[in-house]
């Protein structure tokens, strides 16, 4: 921990960025120092949405600027809770909050999410673990303990992870009441031009409290943690599951898993990671030497037509909104998918390759920093002199207890080629009540 002394002297003023979302964001030494590292712009390379810029143009934006716009927020969060009796929390607490907020993605590979995707289909290995990596065996972690910090902590800190401070310092790198969520919705929402993340989030942040060692609200301030849940659920119907969103995701993922082999893309050493960016990986998979090898020839077809904009066609479509989670395990869904691929292509008369089921699912309401449901909120009331505090259901709350659970958008594309077979055989292999139908069986 550096000395009281050494934390004024970090807490300095030492760069400022403007920022479309936050105006101006003011770097101390140690941040400026972190952010001027190779592996922190890297993320200037990866954009925070994939694929979407295919279908919102402004979408453009990278991971670079929602670390810088988390750790602001951040330090918004801090200065709040510093005035709280009941948050204990200082000069090094809040320092070492904007850190992990800064580096909390520093470990998302090429075309961020989609990435983890094939790294699900091929290792156990999270964009969590490797932020913890990078943290500890980069410059990053020399950088840190230089200063006086301990790498092992900022990097537990920024996984939300962390054992040895308070829990609800936890809460402000992820969870309901998360600095990610408040900057990704505003941030995303600006760039793709839609309106729904649009949230006040400065009521939210000077409305936030310490009860029972977790973050909570204020009573008075509900209503925009609710319009916080409602503009998550809708930027996910809206922008982040949109169809054709997708359609260019699946190609991306699918091809990536097909050129693995090859290129060694889930290949966890840090040299080889750290090389990985969106344009990068994807003029590798583009430029494959594939041969005659077949899965090489289609990694490189499907990138180039992702490059180009030729996606795959939504022939079916099915939204659910459920309480209970089905088809919960990663093998079960891998299963479940290509059991209907290899049926609906068999009565199409297409190859099973062209058939594709997408089975997104997220929760209706984000996990806790503890990746437990978040089935509560903890509500304070009262006044400064005499506050109490209590736990309300997320089902009980009038606006957001609608949408509790999971949000599922199962839909089958295919290229454009086979779109009339496959729509065809859709329906004789779901019928009329489509997925639900076979879930349950």
């Amino acid at each position: 921990m550096p000395s009281k002394g050494r934390e004024e002297e970090i807490g300095r003023v030492s760069a400022e960025i403007r920022d479309p979302i936050h105006g101006y964001i003011f770097a101390n030494e140690i941040e400026q120092k972190i952010i001027d590292t190779s592996v922190v712009q890297r993320l200037r390379r990866i954009r925070q949405l994939a694929g979407c810029h295919l279908v919102y143009p402004g979408g453009q934006h990278s991971r670079f600027e929602h670390v810088i716009g988390s750790m602001y927020l951040a330090k918004k969060v801090g200065e709040v809770l510093q005035t709280r009796k009941d948050a204990t929390i200082d000069q090094d607490d809040r320092i070492h909050l904007r850190l992990a907020a800064l580096l909390h993605d520093v470990g998302h590979g090429p075309f961020s999410h989609m990435f983890e995707e094939v790294m699900t289909e091929r290792t156990e290995f999270t964009h969590e673990d490797m932020t913890r990596k990078i943290i500890l065996q980069t410059e990053i972690g020399d950088i840190l303990e230089k200063q006086g910090f301990s790498k092992n902590g900022v990097a537990d800190l920024s996984i939300a992870k962390s054992r040895s401070r308070p829990r609800f310092q936890n809460d402000v790198i992820a969870g309901g009441l998360s600095v990610d969520i408040m900057d990704y919705l505003l941030r995303d929402s600006y760039f793709t031009g839609v309106e729904y993340g649009k949230v006040d989030i400065s009521r939210i942040i000077n409305s936030i409290e310490v009860a029972g060692d977790r973050l909570a609200i204020e009573d008075a301030a509900m209503f925009a943690f609710e319009a916080l849940m409602i503009a998550r659920y809708q930027m996910f119907r809206a922008v982040y599951f949109h169809r054709t969103v997708r359609a260019a995701e699946l190609m991306l993922i699918k091809s990536m898993i097909l050129a693995d082999k090859e290129l060694h893309l889930t290949d966890i050493s840090l040299q080889n990671f750290l090389s990985m960016t969106d344009d990068v990986t994807l003029h590798r998979i583009r430029t494959l030497n594939s041969g005659s090898d077949e899965e090489l020839i289609r990694a490189r077809q499907l990138a180039n037509d992702y490059f180009s904009r030729r996606l795959l066609k939504c022939v079916y479509e099915q939204k659910f909104q459920r309480t209970g989670k089905t088809l919960s395990s990663i093998s079960s869904q891998r299963k479940f998918r290509r059991e209907i691929s290899e049926e609906i292509a068999r009565k199409a008369q297409v190859e099973v390759d062209d058939v594709y089921v997408d089975l997104p699912t997220a929760a209706s309401i984000p996990m806790t920093s503890d990746r437990r449901s978040f089935k509560s909120v903890r509500v304070v009331l009262g006044h400064e002199k005499k506050k109490a505090w209590e736990e309300r259901s997320i089902e009980n709350l009038p606006l957001i207890g609608a949408i509790t659970g999971y949000m599922d958008v199962w839909r089958i594309y295919t290229i454009k080629e086979n779109r009339e077979k496959v729509a065809n055989s859709v329906g004789k292999v779901l019928g009329r009540s489509g997925f639900e139908s076979r879930v349950s069986k």
